[in-house]
């Protein structure tokens, strides 16, 4: 069974849907590149992807290991290079929750986030900058 059914609207607007669940994501071109800017880009999602794969590894890890992360955020900045158009660096910055982790929580944070899906299937050209602040 395909994951996703996307339609293009026009005007450099998609429409995604998530066929198991019927929920959508709309796209839109960036200004710097057309467009109006008025949603996620494609490149957005790519860069915000890598944020949603590290935060939830790190919850089954927590949940595996017995501690809590709720209430943890993640800033994702996405830079972009040109010629050709594309992400040069994703920089991603989790603040957690003051909730005194101990050293060997943080390893198993810290480990779990470096080794998302996402992580790996990005190419390694693309600089991946991280920070964790506890």
């Amino acid at each position: 069974m395909s994951t996703s059914k996307i339609t293009y609207n026009g005007g450099l607007r998609t429409t995604s849907v998530h066929l198991r669940s019927g929920n959508e994501i709309i796209t839109d071109a960036p200004v710097d590149n057309k467009g109006k800017g008025e949603a996620f880009s494609p490149t957005d999602l790519l860069a915000t992807s890598l944020g949603n794969c590290m935060l939830t590894i790190v919850g089954i890890a927590a949940n595996e290991h017995g501690f809590n992360i709720d209430g943890t955020t993640c800033d994702i900045t996405k830079v972009m290079a040109e010629n050709p158009r594309r992400v040069a660096e994703i920089v991603v910055n989790f603040q957690f929750p003051a909730n005194n982790y101990s050293e060997k929580e943080k390893t198993i944070i810290e480990r779990s986030a470096n080794t998302c899906p996402v992580m790996y299937s990005l190419h390694p050209d693309i600089r991946k900058t991280v920070s964790f602040n506890y």
